[in-house]
C-alpha cells in the first residue's frame, strides 16, 4: 500500500505530481491511500480496481487538456474520494486516451458533477459574499467578509477579489483559510468562525434603503433565487432580510389594485390592465427577454366572459407586440368565427410573454419553452385571470394547460371536458392551432381542424348568460 500525502485540501500541483510518480511505477489505483497532511482522505474508499491496469503500459505518457481542466475543478471539491477518482481516471487514460469523452462513462459522470459542483460555489462566493467595514488601530478601514464555502474553493478565487476590490483593504474570513489584502500583497491566514467577523456597519442601511426603492417584483425569479441562493447565505447579506417583505408587499399591493378597480363602484378595471401591462413591459423574470423583440401581452375587453391561452408569441406576434396574428393566429381567428364565437369579445394570451426562437440563417425558429419559463410567466397569467375573471378559459397546447394548472397535461386525456379553476372558472384544453398547420396530410388537417372547431363550441356552450 502507498501512500500520497498532498500538503492541503485543494493544491493540484501536489496531486498532479504525486499521481505522475505512482503511474509511472504502476501503482494501481486500490494500492494507493490519499491523505492531506496527517489526516486519510480516502482509507475506505473503493477508488478503483487493481485489473484496470494495462498488461504493459509505458512510463511515460500524456493526457488530454480535458482531463487537466476537469482535475483542476475536482481537486477542490469536498469529497474525501476526489484524488482517488482522479488517479483511478488517470490510470486508465492511459489504455482509454479518450475516456474524458465518454460523458457516459460512470467515473467520467461523477467527476463532472464533482466540477460542476465546484464550479457553482465559486460562483456564489462571487456572488453572494458581502463586506463590511471595520475600524483598525490608527482609523483605517478594513472591509471584512465571511463566506462559508462548500468545497475549498477560496485559494481559488482569490485572484478575483484581489482584481475586483484591489484599492480595497479586505480580509474574507472562512472556515478553511483566511485570506487578507493590504492592498499590495496577498497572505493568507488560519480558518475563522462567524463571531471573528462585524455583524452590520452604517453603508448597510444605506444599501437596503437602495435596494428597496429599486427592488420590482417582474425582474425576480422567486422559485429560482431560492434555488440558486440558499438561505445558508442570506444571513450574510443584508439585503435579503427585505426580500420577502418586498415580494409581499408588492404582489399585495398589485393583487390589491386589482381588486380595489374590481369592487368600487366606478372602478377603472381598463386602467388596472393598463399599469399591468406596462409592468410586464420589464419583466426580466426569465432570460427569454434578452433576444426578443418586445414583451407580448394578453390583449382583448377586460370583462371578456371568455379567455384564450396560446403558448408564447411567434416571430410576428413578436415583431408586432399583438397575440394571434401570425399563420396560426389566422387558423385560430377561423376556428373562433366558426364556432360562432365573437372573437372581439373574448381576451387573448400567451403563457409566456416572450419570443423564445433558435436562429438559422436570418429566421427564427420557434423554440419550446421549458418548464422555468413557464413558471416565471405564471404571474402575469394569475394576474390576468384575476383582473378579466372570465367564466372560461381555454388552453390552446400543453403549454398553456400546464400554466394554468401547474402540471404536466395530456391533451388527449382532458380535451372536452371542463376543469374547475381556483377562482371559480372553468378550463377547457384543446390543441394549440399551429399543431393544425404542421399536419403534412391534408385530410388529417381537415378532420383535426374540425375537433378543433368543436371543442372550441363546447367551451362557448359552457358558459353562462
Amino acid at each position: 500500500m502507498r501512500i500520497a500525502t498532498l500538503p492541503a485540501p485543494d493544491d493540484f500541483d501536489a496531486w498532479r505530481d504525486a499521481a505522475r510518480a505512482l503511474a509511472a511505477a504502476e501503482v494501481p489505483p486500490d494500492a494507493v491511500v490519499w491523505q492531506v497532511g496527517d489526516a486519510p482522505v480516502d482509507l475506505f474508499a473503493a477508488a478503483g480496481d487493481a485489473d484496470a491496469a494495462p498488461a504493459a503500459a509505458p512510463a511515460g505518457f500524456s493526457v488530454p487538456r480535458g482531463f487537466i481542466d476537469l482535475a483542476r475543478s475536482v481537486v477542490m471539491a469536498n469529497d474525501p474520494e476526489r484524488f482517488a477518482l482522479l488517479y483511478t481516471a488517470l490510470f486508465r487514460l492511459r489504455r482509454e486516451p479518450r475516456l474524458v469523452e465518454d460523458h457516459a462513462d460512470p467515473l467520467v459522470r461523477r467527476l463532472e458533477v464533482l466540477a460542476k459542483n465546484v464550479r457553482r460555489d465559486i460562483h456564489k462566493m462571487r456572488a453572494f459574499l458581502r463586506f463590511r467595514e471595520v475600524e483598525e488601530e490608527g482609523g483605517a478601514s478594513r472591509y471584512v467578509a465571511w463566506f462559508e464555502p462548500e468545497h475549498h474553493i477560496v485559494r481559488a478565487n482569490a485572484a478575483f477579489f484581489v482584481n475586483r476590490f484591489a484599492a480595497m483593504r479586505w480580509s474574507i474570513l472562512t472556515p478553511e483559510v483566511s485570506l487578507h489584502w493590504d492592498g499590495k500583497a496577498l497572505s493568507e491566514g488560519p480558518g475563522a468562525s462567524k463571531a471573528d467577523a462585524p455583524e452590520g456597519d452604517p453603508t448597510e442601511e444605506v444599501w437596503k434603503t437602495y435596494y428597496a426603492s429599486i427592488f420590482n417584483p417582474a425582474r425576480v425569479k422567486i422559485g429560482a433565487m431560492l434555488k440558486e441562493m440558499p438561505r445558508k447565505y442570506w444571513k450574510n447579506m443584508p439585503e435579503t432580510a427585505l426580500v420577502p417583505q418586498l415580494i409581499a408587499g408588492a404582489q399585495a399591493r398589485e393583487s390589491g389594485m386589482i381588486e380595489t378597480a374590481r369592487s368600487s363602484v366606478g372602478g377603472n378595471v381598463q386602467a388596472a390592465w393598463e399599469a399591468l401591462r406596462d409592468e410586464a413591459a420589464a419583466c426580466t423574470r426569465c432570460h427569454l427577454y434578452k433576444h426578443a423583440t418586445q414583451t407580448v401581452f394578453g390583449e382583448g375587453p377586460v370583462d371578456a366572459a371568455m379567455m384564450f391561452v396560446g403558448e408564447q408569441p411567434g416571430d410576428q406576434e413578436d415583431l408586432a407586440g399583438t397575440p394571434f396574428v401570425g399563420p396560426a393566429g389566422q387558423v385560430f381567428n377561423r376556428a373562433v368565427a366558426a364556432a360562432e364565437i365573437d372573437r372581439t369579445r373574448v381576451y387573448v394570451t400567451n403563457a409566456v410573454k416572450h419570443f423564445k426562437f433558435e436562429q438559422r440563417g436570418k429566421r427564427r425558429i420557434h423554440s419550446k419553452p421549458d418548464t422555468g419559463e413557464i413558471q416565471a410567466c405564471r404571474w402575469w397569467i394569475e394576474q390576468e385571470q384575476m383582473l378579466v375573471r372570465p367564466q372560461v378559459t381555454v388552453a390552446l397546447g400543453a403549454t398553456a394547460a400546464r400554466s394554468l394548472l401547474g402540471r404536466t397535461v395530456t391533451i388527449g386525456r382532458e380535451r372536452g371536458r371542463a376543469i374547475a379553476l381556483p377562482d371559480g372558472g372553468e378550463a377547457w384544453i384543446t390543441v394549440h392551432p399551429s399543431y393544425l398547420l404542421r399536419l403534412p396530410d391534408e385530410a388529417q388537417k381537415q378532420e383535426e381542424y374540425a375537433r378543433f372547431v368543436e371543442d372550441l363550441k363546447l367551451a362557448k356552450a359552457a358558459l353562462r348568460d
